[in-house]
C-alpha cells in the first residue's frame, strides 16, 4: 500500500499496470487484492480518512482548551495527510464513493465546528464563513501537495509556509 501511495503521489493518474510495476508485483497479483483501480483508491481513501481523523483527535479539536495550539496542531498534522495521501485530495473516486463521502463530510463538519470555536476565541477572523475557512485549508493542502511533488519548496519549510499563509495571508 505504501509503495502504491508513493507512486500515486508522483503520478496521480497511474494505471493499475503502472501501480503494479511500482509496487513490484504482477498486475494479476494486484487485481487479486483490488478488482479495479477505483477499489484500490477507495481502500486508500479510507486510510486517508483514518489519518485525518487521528490528526483531528490528536489536535483535540472537539474540546480544545487552547484553540490556538489546537489550530497549529491541526494544521501541522494535516501537512502529514497531504504529504502521505495528497493524490486523494483531487482523485475522482474519493469524491464519488458514498461511504468515503459520508466519512469525509463528518470529519469536515467536526473541523468546521472547531473553526467556529476558534473564531469565537479570536484565534481566526470571525468575519469569514467557517466553510470558507475549511475550503481555504483544503486549498492550502493542495498547494502543499503540489509544492512537495514538484520540489517547489523544501519539506522543512512547509510547516512555516502553511501556518504563516493561513494565519497571515499573502499580503
Amino acid at each position: 500500500m505504501s509503495a502504491a501511495i508513493q507512486h500515486l503521489n508522483k503520478d496521480p493518474t497511474a494505471s493499475m499496470a503502472e501501480l503494479a510495476e511500482a509496487v513490484g508485483v504482477s498486475r494479476a497479483t494486484l487485481h487479486r487484492h483490488f478488482s479495479s483501480r477505483e477499489e484500490l483508491m477507495i481502500a486508500l481513501g479510507h486510510c486517508a480518512l483514518d489519518h485525518w481523523e487521528r490528526v483531528q483527535d490528536e489536535a483535540c479539536i472537539t474540546d480544545a482548551a487552547d484553540p490556538e495550539a489546537a489550530l497549529r496542531a491541526l494544521l501541522l498534522g494535516l501537512i502529514g495527510c497531504a504529504d502521505e495521501y495528497g493524490f486523494g485530495l483531487t482523485d475522482h473516486a474519493m469524491g464519488t464513493d458514498p461511504e468515503l463521502l459520508r466519512r469525509s463530510d463528518e470529519l469536515e463538519e467536526r473541523e468546521i465546528a472547531f473553526y467556529v470555536a476558534a473564531q469565537r476565541a479570536g484565534v481566526i477572523r470571525a468575519d469569514l464563513p467557517p466553510r470558507w475557512v475549511s475550503n481555504t485549508v483544503y486549498g492550502l493542502l493542495v498547494a502543499v501537495r503540489e509544492s512537495l511533488r514538484r520540489g517547489d519548496v523544501a519539506r522543512r519549510d512547509v510547516p512555516r509556509l502553511l501556518i504563516d499563509t493561513f494565519l497571515r495571508g499573502t499580503s
